[in-house]
């Protein structure tokens, strides 16, 4: 039985550039949608989801990292202040492509910042370390 490990980082670094792709380029290719009775541009409830999506399969991924190679709470705080962006983007509509741009480099920030602690630390064993 072959034993796969996902690669957390890498799925939050996906999530968030599927995100930052939704955002920019819906707009401009489902234009027509609503021709068809179908609204996702303007979706409150599908922006919503993507939001909880990246902030669910990141805030893993960073946990993991913390956890179980480099104790560093840097990678956190950078995704957490891309995060409250992205829920600024939807709460100060008006002004959401200032607050997108700085949201997504941020979250990506977070990820490739616990990428770098988990590689060049070198699995940092504390006591609370399993394995």
């Amino acid at each position: 039985m072959i034993n796969r490990k996902i690669n957390w980082d890498a799925l939050g670094i996906a999530t968030s550039f599927a995100c930052a792709i939704h955002c920019a380029l819906l707009p401009l290719i489902l234009t027509s949608l609503p021709l068809f009775g179908v609204n996702i541009i303007e979706n409150v409830s599908f922006e919503l989801f993507m939001i909880l999506l990246a902030f669910c399969i990141g805030s893993y991924s960073l946990y993991h990292g913390w956890k179980k190679h480099h104790h560093r709470l840097l990678p956190f705080f950078v995704f957490s202040t891309g995060m409250l962006l992205l829920i600024g983007k939807q709460i100060w509509h008006s002004y959401q492509y200032w607050f997108l741009l700085p949201a997504v480099l941020l979250i990506i920030s977070g990820h490739y910042i616990n990428y770098r602690f988990c590689r060049v630390h070198n699995h940092a064993h504390k006591e609370d370390c399993n394995h």
